[in-house]
């Protein structure tokens, strides 16, 4: 069993090496590009950063690449479709209501909200965009709450590698994902936003 995953490790570490400097810079272009089309798995890219830079240099890339990600993401949405989804859906209360809701979030509760890695980003920066919340108010709440995110999924995932040469350290990697699932739960039974 161990060989296996030390055989996995090395195939990770070899793609990484073959992809030279190109690793490093398709990672945070799908960091950014993520924002946009959520079906590319965020932690990947993050993990990705980590291991090319090194922890330090990974966090700030990776960091700063999901803030600009998830700005691009909320003023596209801003620019392009809220308009058009005012006026559609004008006269839907329910939407007009969370809409409402949402603009008027204070900045501490969408950074907690935003900081829980279980949270769809990309939901955030549609509702952010469609009801016209704030952009310094979004910024601020993304500089913040990215700096965990990021922090989680750098963690997790190089958790995860180093688990393939050390299965033990799986356990540390699995107890940090439940913990996150169950505060995200908690979260969203405090906000009350299921």
């Amino acid at each position: 069993m161990q060989e296996i995953f030390s055989n996995i490790y090395d195939i990770l570490m070899n793609l990484l090496d073959s992809l030279g400097t190109f690793g490093p810079i398709l990672g945070s272009g799908l960091i950014i590009v993520e924002s946009i089309i959520p079906v590319l798995p965020l932690f990947v890219f993050i993990t990705m950063n980590f291991i090319a830079f090194g922890t330090i240099v990974g966090f700030i890339v990776s960091w700063i690449c999901t803030v600009l990600g998830c700005m691009l993401s909320y003023f596209l949405v801003k620019k392009y479709f809220r308009n058009y989804a005012v006026k559609k859906f004008a006269k839907n209360k329910i939407l007009t209501k969370c809409m409402d809701y949402f603009e008027h979030l204070s900045v501490q509760k969408t950074t907690v909200i935003l900081s829980i890695p279980f949270t769809p980003a990309f939901m955030m920066n549609i509702a952010a965009g469609l009801s016209n919340m704030n952009s310094k108010k979004f910024l601020s709440s993304i500089l913040i709450s990215k700096l965990f995110l990021v922090y989680f999924w750098g963690v997790v995932g190089t958790g995860l590698i180093d688990s393939l040469k050390n299965p033990k350290s799986l356990i540390t990697v699995l107890i940090m994902v439940v913990i996150a699932y169950l505060a995200s739960i908690i979260i969203k039974k405090i906000f009350k936003l299921d």
